[in-house]
């Protein structure tokens, strides 16, 4: 039965006697089970009275009443939000009005939410973020109901059945909605104390501050997404992230607990919520309700299959939280391996010779960026070199006589002066200028001796087996032999 301002308004008058209403305007509540009103009095005093539709709207108007006598004085103090207190009650054909103390502001509609102010959206993710936080005593208290994630999945998946059965849904909602519930991933979460009923309409929004939460109908224990099914409705992304943003601030979990598939399960709880409204409308027996729910599962189902049927809630995905870096790239360099952490040709493994013999293990030539991000010295002026340049097995002989002082020895190559032998050239960044120092590339001749290399000659003779090579990578191979 619906009521009009003024009915309530003397209902309000049958449960206070005494009191002098001046006033009275309609105030914005779900529509399918409740009716609202603000009453004022001749002292300028404001109440706030909600009458049920039906019994069904009867118990949850009866359970709000259990939840807020579970915010004991102690912990209203701690919210950051004010929380509704009963004034009086009038009970008419077995249904009771409730009449409230009223609270500073007013429900605000979504699109000017989405367009406040960082200090409002800040306020709204602290307040969620409370709410969540809430003692569980005080849904224990009120024998409210308590889910589990699993529990929660399993429940969701039998409420898809009897759905599947009605015949009125579309099979490619049914089909999305069940690989949702499949996937274990997404409902890996921590249950907590959560609202139920949280939305726009639930909040009120005082000078640009979100001071007060009412609708206290549906506390339980369950999925914290189920109080972020509203923002699946906005198109604000920004509005969305800031908002999600200041709720994880103020949880204020470790990265590793944070849920990232929080505003995936929101979005699949909105679509889903289509398919309750279709069942309670069945379970009525109202056909205006049923062919208004079947209109806009439609409706959804169209739009998925515009958007390619793409994954529940992808446009809702949070970036996951950056990786902590690991040991080898945030571990300080000792100094005494600050000189070996610079990439030079002896870093690069050379390949097998003809006979199959294996060289010195060295670092392979990818490890070479991870090992400049190591030290803070910018990375030498190093040549690379073609993988298939073979080692003449003759050079082994001069390898062991010059092992001991490579240095000395290897002077008597065809290399440049004694004095960019004793000093590296200055390292050089991909697009610092160019400091004129040159590289003496060196073949291996039909004799196997090392000699200058001819470009000329070689593109006249590609087939010949003598493939240009550093001069230091060759006195740096013969040595480690």
């Amino acid at each position: 039965m619906k009521r009009t301002a003024m009915e309530l308004a003397a209902l309000a008058s049958a449960a206070m006697p005494g009191l002098d209403i001046v006033q009275a305007t309609a105030s914005p509540d779900d529509q399918r089970a409740f009716d609202s009103a603000i009453v004022t009095d001749s002292d300028n005093n404001h109440w706030r009275v909600r009458s049920p539709r039906n019994s069904q709207a009867a118990f949850r108007l009866e359970t709000e009443i259990q939840v807020l006598s579970g915010f004991t004085p102690a912990i209203r103090a701690h919210l950051p939000f004010r929380v509704p207190s009963v004034a009086g009650a009038v009970q008419i054909d077995s249904l009771r009005t409730f009449i409230y103390h009223q609270m500073p502001g007013q429900p605000v509609e979504l699109d000017a939410i989405t367009g406040s102010e960082t200090q409002t959206i800040d306020d709204i993710g602290r307040i969620v973020a409370a709410i969540h936080q809430l003692p569980r005593a005080v849904v224990e208290t009120a024998d409210l109901p308590s889910y589990g994630a699993e529990q929660l999945r399993s429940r969701l998946l039998s409420e898809l059945d009897q759905i599947a059965l009605t015949g009125k849904v579309p099979s490619a909602l049914l089909r999305r909605w069940e690989n949702a519930f499949e996937e274990r991933r997404m409902w890996s979460f921590t249950p907590r104390v959560v609202h139920g009923d949280f939305d726009e309409t639930s909040l009120l929004i005082d000078r640009n501050r979100a001071v007060g939460v009412t609708a206290w109908t549906d506390l339980h224990i369950g999925d914290p997404a189920q109080d972020f099914t509203w923002l699946a409705s906005t198109e604000s992304i920004e509005f969305r992230e800031a908002l999600l943003s200041a709720y994880h601030q103020h949880m204020d979990l470790p990265a590793d607990q944070l849920d990232l598939h929080i505003m995936r399960r929101a979005a699949l709880a909105a679509e889903f919520s289509l398919a309750k409204y279709l069942m309670s409308g069945i379970n009525a027996s109202d056909n205006e309700v049923v062919a208004e729910a079947q209109a806009m599962l439609d409706e959804l189902a169209s739009d998925v299959e515009a958007t390619g049927g793409q994954d529940i809630g992808q446009k809702f995905w949070e970036p996951e939280p950056t990786p902590e870096p690991s040991a080898q790239t945030t571990a300080p360099v000792a100094p005494a391996e600050t000189e070996s952490a610079i990439v030079t040709d002896n870093d690069i493994e050379l390949p097998e010779d003809e006979s199959g013999a294996e060289q010195d293990s060295a670092p392979e030539p990818e490890a070479a960026p991870s090992g400049v991000a190591e030290v803070a010295e910018p990375e030498p002026d190093t040549q690379p070199f073609p993988t298939s340049a073979p080692v003449s097995g003759d050079s082994e002989e001069s390898a062991s006589d010059e092992a001991e002082e490579p240095t000395e020895d290897n002077r008597a190559l065809d290399e440049p002066g004694e004095e960019e032998l004793d000093e590296l050239p200055e390292p050089q960044r991909p697009e610092a200028e160019d400091d004129g120092t040159t590289l003496v590339v060196h073949s291996l001749s039909d004799e196997d001796e090392i000699v200058p290399h001819d470009e000329a000659a070689q593109a006249a003779a590609p087939d010949v087996d003598t493939q240009p090579i550093s001069w230091k990578v060759v006195r740096e191979n013969l040595t480690d032999r």
